[in-house]
């Protein structure tokens, strides 16, 4: 081949390559692969937890759930082992339970109170973050037969702290929806309405009225053998609600792909 042939080419060569488009990684892309790491990170940690005494029966040797447990409690703030103890899953519904989602509500900076709480009546009041106005959610027996819960297994054993559930979810809806993202049920409110085959799934409530309108208390850090404060109620309403429910489809993790092709 001769120079002129040579240089030609090389030409040819690079006007092509100016003429394609200048493909940089975008500020969403990058977020997706910092996801797809994070997955992974979880699903490993889910792995080693699965047969532990921490996670909850529903969860209990299920690392695919815990592992999207984990990442939806991250999303909300919760750090793995508080979400753990925080989110229920209900018929394949994730749910928060009522503390909880007090919890975040208030760490974003709304006020939440508990006005009055009865047997028979409840009344609870909230505002955002910089917001002069109140918002007030009341719930009563009134209203609880309108929808049917009355004759349900716990509202005849804990109506009082049934009611303080109810208007917790509704309150926290109503004030501070941006920041559920995506879970904004309690659990308490998911088990009152779940029926198959049939059965009514009812469930003992996870807390007392002081249990869920307590202070929040300030977030700690995880440490290499973490120690949790085991709810028992919580463990007990998780562990009565599946061992009830018929068995479900495989929670196997989906693997997923890393840069350069590697699963």
């Amino acid at each position: 081949m001769t120079e002129i042939a040579t240089r030609d080419e090389q030409q040819t060569v690079a006007t092509t390559n100016n003429n394609l488009p200048d493909v940089q990684p975008t500020a969403g892309t990058t977020a997706l692969v910092a996801w797809a790491q994070e997955a992974n990170l979880a699903y490993d940690m889910a792995t080693k937890l699965a047969a532990t005494s921490f996670v909850p029966q529903s969860l209990r040797g299920k690392p695919g759930d815990i592992a999207a447990a984990i990442l939806a409690g991250s999303e909300l703030g919760l750090k793995p082992m508080a979400t753990l103890k925080s989110i229920d899953v209900i018929q394949g519904t994730p749910a928060l339970r009522a503390h909880a989602m007090r919890g975040i509500v208030q760490a974003k900076g709304h006020q939440i109170e508990l006005v009055e709480s009865r047997p028979d009546y409840c009344q609870m009041r909230g505002r955002r973050k910089g917001e002069e106005k109140w918002q007030t959610v009341e719930w009563d027996t009134a209203r609880a037969t309108l929808l049917g819960l009355l004759n349900k297994a716990e509202w005849k054993k804990q109506p009082k702290t049934m009611l303080v559930a109810r208007a917790t979810g509704e309150l926290c809806r109503l004030i501070a929806s941006d920041a559920l993202h995506g879970m904004p049920y309690v659990s308490e409110e998911l088990s009152d309405t779940i029926t198959v085959g049939g059965h009514d799934f009812t469930t003992k409530a996870p807390l007392t009225v002081a249990a869920i309108t307590a202070p929040s208390p300030a977030p700690e850090p995880i440490p290499d053998a973490p120690v949790i404060d085991v709810q028992a109620d919580a463990d007990d309403t998780t562990d009565a609600l599946w061992d009830n429910t018929p068995a479900g489809a495989s929670s196997d993790w989906p693997a997923v792909t890393q840069p350069g092709g590697e699963a």
